[in-house]
């Protein structure tokens, strides 16, 4: 590690750095990021985009005592290096090493937990009311995105804590990207700020002196109100964050160091809400990155000199989507797409490319994305709409209420389904099962591979009705399916014959399921494996039928065990009163996962095939394990 990045053991050394030593600093921390990511994989274009703001941020404000509030907190690694933490970053987003988001377990210095987008205004605000309940005086500071500012949470909270009149700080990185390219009402009105020269109000020192002039300080204040105002239309006549209450600094070079201090410097004087306008660039000192930022957000380890992946580029369920989007697209052109900010993540490129017309990108807004495609399918179009399994938390009551209800023909396609590894607690993608399977009128359905996935989009067209399909992050198992039935609605599949315990699968786990039957296999128990398909509507004439023959059942799925394929099956031996039901469901627990690769985390709870295997031999047949195990001696 470089020398004076290795000798800043927290954040008040900053302060003794002159502004030549802080510009290598700059350089190392890069170095730094650059190479770990390389090989931990992480948000790349994001943290070097915020190196001279973050070191800026911990030189004039006081940390853990002042608070930063990260908005989603992809763009953290710099804090976490100036924070302590330079000695465990090589252990970035591997199990038992660094988050990849601010964790308060780690440090006092994440004074939040963070992972999803426009929630920073609302949590400083809330913690900056609670400070001046408490009377303490400390600074709160959010530091949010011009991406994440579209989301309808951050214009909400803007316009609370601008009512408010408590002292707060809000720091605009203004990057034009969030994932993607920024779209939107907001995005343009930021262009125009970036256009303009610095503009700012009166500062509240400088009222409170004109107060003190006897007779005429109330004059004064009046007078400078009005010219400001004057000016104010003259020079930017849509100034959206004062008109809310806030009061305007910038814009400002988000790479110059000292220019950042000051302003930094002067937001501190204020006891009313500020907001910095910071311009940065994604990427900054790393031309891959710089060039390609959206490409950089999140990747996977690649080599510095070219920033190529080191692992070889398969296909995988979110291309395999886009690709039979597209032929769908071409014979139907009802069909329309909608992302949340997230059109190469998922697979919605080439859809966006040959027909930008029915190709809708809202931004980082969710629950408008939902709502919208509720729109459009009761005007008679077709909305499909890709979004990250723990993303579509946020709109779950668009799902229900605007959807659902009305039965709407919307296709929820749920991506990054089941463990997605080294993102962490915020971004594993395991609760949707559960939720979406309470929702009345929902067609639920995941496939076991890219065939059935191509199939499964092809029968929700068919059958305009409200629908999910979630499927995982990357590609398929390593086994190759041969049969695949004609999908029907509820139906489930006979894959393999058994006599002895009964197997249901439900996605990924299906191909999981195979495998655990081949290990059976050898110690001479057939079991037979039923592909579920369908969570909701949940046919169960194939189920019984296999489960009263073997009296022996287990449920593989890739998500909590509580609400999803395991309590339908239970809700089916409850229901149809069979006490001789032997029962046990593979799946993850009630808690939160941690991070990890995605089969460091199967393993830990028991869910490869190996020990699912000897699971079940264990639970279900201990005695006939044993006499095959003394006949191999």
């Amino acid at each position: 590690m470089s020398e004076i990045l290795t000798n800043i053991q927290g954040p008040e050394e900053l302060k003794k750095l002159s502004k030549q030593e802080k510009e290598c600093l700059a350089s190392e921390i890069r170095e730094e990021i650059i190479q770990t990511v390389s090989e931990t994989g992480g948000h790349l274009a994001s943290n070097l985009g915020v190196v001279e703001l973050t070191i800026a941020l911990h030189s004039v404000f006081d940390s853990p005592k002042d608070k930063f509030i990260w908005d989603v907190g992809h763009q953290c690694y710099v804090h976490k290096l100036l924070t302590g933490r330079q000695k465990e970053f090589e252990t970035l987003r591997t199990m038992g090493g660094l988050a990849g988001f601010p964790k308060g377990c780690e440090s006092e210095h994440d004074a939040f937990d963070t992972g999803h987008s426009s929630t920073s205004i609302s949590v400083a605000l809330g913690m900056a009311r609670a400070r001046d309940l408490k009377k303490e005086d400390h600074h709160i500071i959010a530091i949010i995105g011009d991406g994440a500012l579209t989301g309808g949470m951050a214009q909400e909270a803007l316009n609370d804590a601008g009512d408010s009149k408590t002292k707060l700080i809000v720091i605009l990185n203004d990057n034009t990207m969030s994932i993607s390219k920024n779209v939107g009402g907001m995005s343009h009105f930021l262009s125009k700020l970036r256009s303009r020269k610095i503009y700012t109000g009166p500062s509240n020192y400088v009222r409170d002196q004109l107060a003190r002039i006897p007779k005429f300080g109330d004059w004064v204040i009046k007078w400078v109100r009005r010219m400001k105002d004057s000016i104010k239309q003259l020079i930017l006549p849509d100034m959206f964050f004062e008109d809310l209450g806030f009061t305007y600094l910038g814009p400002i070079d988000g790479h110059n160091e000292q220019e950042l201090e000051k302003m930094l410097k002067k937001a501190k004087e204020f006891t009313t809400p500020v907001l910095i306008h910071v311009l940065t660039k994604k990427g900054q000192g790393y031309k891959p990155a710089e060039d390609n930022p959206d490409r950089f957000h999140g990747v996977s380890p690649f080599a510095i000199e070219t920033g190529k992946g080191k692992k070889e580029k398969k296909p995988d369920y979110s291309s395999v989507f886009g690709e039979e989007l597209v032929r769908l697209a071409r014979r139907n052109d009802r069909i329309v797409a909608v992302t949340a900010a997230m059109r190469d993540g998922t697979g919605l490129k080439k859809f966006a490319e040959e027909f930008p017309d029915r190709f809708f990108d809202v931004g980082i807004a969710e629950q408008h994305a939902v709502a919208l495609c509720a729109g459009m399918a009761k005007a008679g179009m077709i909305p499909i709409i890709p979004i990250y399994s723990s993303f579509y938390q946020r709109a779950y009551d668009q799902v229900i209420h605007d959807i659902c209800i009305q039965s709407l023909p919307v296709i929820l396609c749920v991506d990054r389904a089941g463990i997605v590894g080294n993102d962490g607690e915020t971004h594993q993608g395991l609760l949707d099962l559960a939720f979406f399977n309470l929702v009345p009128n929902l067609t639920i359905m995941a496939p076991k591979d890219f065939v059935e996935l191509r199939d499964m989009m092809k029968f929700a067209i068919r059958l305009k009705k409200p629908v999910v399909i979630r499927y995982p992050r990357g590609g398929e198992g390593k086994r190759e399916f041969t049969k695949h039935d004609k999908i029907q609605w509820g139906k489930c599949e006979l894959l393999e014959d058994g006599k002895d315990i009964t197997i249901i699968g439900i996605g990924k786990m299906v191909e999981r399921a195979i495998g655990v039957r081949e290990l059976l296999l050898k110690r001479g128990i057939r079991a037979e494996v039923i592909n579920a398909r369908f969570l909701k509507p949940f046919e169960v004439a194939e189920m019984l039928k296999s489960m009263q023959k073997t009296k022996k059942v287990v449920t593989m799925e890739d998500g909590v065990l509580r609400g999803g394929l395991a309590s339908n099956i239970r809700e089916v031996i409850q229901d149809n009163g069979l006490k001789d039901i032997a029962f046990q469901g593979f799946g993850y627990p009630d808690e939160f996962i941690k991070h990890g690769s995605v089969e460091e985390i199967e393993d830990k709870y028991g869910l490869s095939e190996e020990k699912i295997t000897k699971q079940i031999c264990k639970k279900f047949f201990a005695k006939q394990t044993k006499k095959t195990t003394k006949k191999k001696k």
